[in-house]
């Protein structure tokens, strides 16, 4: 019934930093604001329209003089969030939290057949997590219900109803569709007329249950004729004998979305309601609901202000809670929470941070312009966050065997290895090395093209804060595949370093360096490799149908990956990650999430991670090849 803007499927919102209250561009694009710091918050068409409401006083003022805010996020607990609900949860709480404002969590539970309490659930986990505390936060309103004003929404629907601004209508839905008219032909409705008093005793009779599921409606009275064919008298309530998971049996009639949208505004004390475009043509009856509740009235009651902008379109993904649904329910996914979902919660799993998810929001801005966002902005965001903050651990996802045949059987030693070149104050760890050790298959090969800088036959590499090894032989199976490297290592080049110049005074390079494990001290796991759910940019498009555009590639899982010891450990240098999922650049692998599968504490332990994401745009080098 409504979009992301108002929490509902139809669309998503483009947000601002939760954290520090960033957006761009007077709604059009990126930078800081001519005139302040480069490091102040930017200013969006939104931010525009709260500093007028400032300066008219329009919803009063803090004592600074700036505008107070309400604003608030509504979905419908009939899914679970999605990505495009988070530009929405970043935009109101933004606003909000810029203008020393309020923030509401509200629960549009206006469909009780469609709705359960897993899905508020997790509703209010998703929305925490990205930051915005709805009840403990600087701008914290609240949690709010739809279902607590149903009592409110009556009296109201039945005020409508004496003033002769509504009327129950006894036409089917499709009745209804096929006397809906044309742009030049008025819509028809037999029951317009029907008298007050009749409208009242059968509007009264809907709400005793004394009519079955589908039977009447309550329609608005407006304007058969109107170009706007919502303003064609809409419907305000339909019987539908379901339980509710808030209200159980009280109610048989339940509010439709323009009709329950602007009274729960106007009962929180929203200033600013936010949606998208699609809904710009409902604001007029938005409009006309609540004027038709204080026409006459002696205390008028609070009419906020909607306002639209552009949603949230990303490539290579689907945002539909329906089609979402569908591939939980098909098993094509693994449920609401899959890694592959571009559900928040999805998202969470695969390692993603909502700090990356915020910076996403705010590079995208807030316009009133459609356009097509890239994912790898997305992707990329997510990139720089954990670049900066992920601990570096050594991982082996297609291990082959190495044997450095002159370096001492039953000797091991420790070598320190940098746990975050980004930042300093993170330190180093030990890590074991011995005389076998695994490295990943793609780093050797026998016959190696020009410019592979990697371990063949002869060559030499630098195995990473180790030492120098160089191929001399190799063994192979019955197919001809590779099992194992033998190798020499140069104890002249401990820790990595250059060894001295040769007799000749010549020094000895080497281009490449590769990481390794331990085999004596690795630890095994099982890795999922997830990538694009969607081989294309816009899923169904072409055919109609998404499942004609599923990725076969979309995970692909490594079972016996090898892992440096210390991923055992949570090390010092680790984040205190607040929603507890460890996450890790695997050097020159990717960025990895412990899964919540795992079991560290088995023995021996069972290991299961996610990537997150890999270190560079795979895609864009495909795309560049096609």
């Amino acid at each position: 019934m409504a979009d992301a803007g108002h929490g509902k499927e139809h669309g998503k919102a483009d947000g601002s930093n939760l954290r520090h209250g960033h957006s761009h561009g007077h709604g059009h694009g990126h930078g800081h604001v001519p005139g302040q710091p480069a490091d102040a918050p930017t200013t969006t068409f939104l931010d525009d329209i709260v500093s007028r409401d400032g300066e008219l006083k329009r919803w009063g003022t803090h004592a600074d003089g700036t505008a107070k805010v309400h604003t608030r996020f509504p979905p419908e607990p009939n899914g679970y969030l999605h990505i495009g609900h988070s530009k929405s949860i970043c935009l109101n709480y933004g606003l909000a939290l810029r203008n020393k404002g309020k923030f509401n969590l509200r629960f549009d539970d206006t469909n009780p057949a469609k709705e359960e309490q897993e899905y508020v659930d997790a509703i209010k986990r998703d929305v925490k997590w990205l930051g915005a505390d709805f009840e403990n936060g600087p701008a914290a309103g609240g949690v709010f219900w739809a279902s607590d004003y149903f009592e409110k929404m009556y009296d109201y629907a039945m005020d409508l109803v004496n003033k002769g601004l509504a009327y129950v209508c006894e036409l089917s839905g499709e009745e209804v569709s096929k006397r809906r008219g044309t742009p030049s032909v008025p819509a028809t409705s037999p029951f317009r007329d029907r008298p007050i008093a009749e409208s009242q005793r059968l509007f009264k009779e809907m709400r005793e249950g004394k009519h079955p599921t589908g039977a009447m409606t309550l329609r608005a009275k407006i304007d058969l004729a109107s170009p706007n064919f919502n303003l064609r008298d809409p419907v305000m309530y339909r019987i539908l004998h379901e339980e509710h998971h808030n209200t159980g049996k009280a109610w048989c009639i339940y509010p439709m979305y323009d009709w329950a949208h602007g009274i729960e505004d106007s009962l929180e004390g929203i200033t600013h309601s936010i949606c998208t475009l699609e809904f710009e043509n409902h604001r007029p009856l938005y409009d006309w609901f609540i004027n038709s509740i204080n026409q006459s009235r002696a205390e008028k009651i609070h009419h906020s202000q909607q306002i639209e902008f552009a949603k949230l379109q990303i490539t290579y993904i689907l945002l539909s809670k329906r089609n979402l649904l569908k591939m939980v329910q098909s098993g094509t996914v693994r449920g609401w929470d899959d890694p592959r979902m571009p559900t928040i919660c999805g998202f969470r799993r695969r390692g993603y941070t909502s700090e990356s998810i915020r910076a996403f929001c705010d590079d995208v801005g807030v316009t009133r312009t459609e356009s097509l966002i890239d994912i790898g902005r997305l992707e990329n965001a997510c990139r720089d966050h954990l670049n900066k903050v992920a601990p570096r651990r050594m991982a082996v996802l297609d291990p082959v065997k190495v044997v450095i045949e002159n370096y001492p059987e039953g000797q091991v030693e420790e070598f320190e290895a940098v746990n975050n070149p980004e930042d300093e104050s993170k330190g180093s760890r030990l890590v074991p090395f011995s005389r076998e050790i695994f490295i990943d298959r793609d780093d050797f090969m026998e016959n190696p093209p020009k410019k592979f800088f990697r371990l063949a036959p002869g060559t030499e590499v630098r195995l990473r804060a180790a030492y120098w090894i160089k191929c001399v032989g190799i063994e192979k199976d019955a197919n001809g595949n590779i099992t194992l490297i033998r190798c020499t290592y140069d104890a002249a080049t401990r820790g990595g370093e250059n060894p001295p110049p040769g007799p000749d005074g010549v020094q000895r390079k080497v281009k490449g360096t590769i990481h390794w494990v331990s085999a004596a001290h690795a630890v095994n796991a099982e890795v999922r490799l997830f990538d694009r759910l969607f081989k294309v940019e816009e899923p169904s498009k072409a055919t109609g149908n998404y499942v004609d555009d599923l990725n076969p590639d979309a995970l692909k899982v490594v079972a016996n990956a090898k892992i440096e010891p210390s991923i055992l450990q949570i090390g010092k240098d680790e984040p205190a990650w607040a929603d507890g999922i460890r996450r890790f650049q695997f050097e020159r692998t990717g960025y990895f999430a412990l899964d919540a599968d795992s079991k560290p504490d088995a023995k021996p332990a069972a290991l299961v991670f996610n990537r997150t994401v890999s270190l560079k745009d795979t895609w864009a080098k495909i795309a560049d090849k096609a």
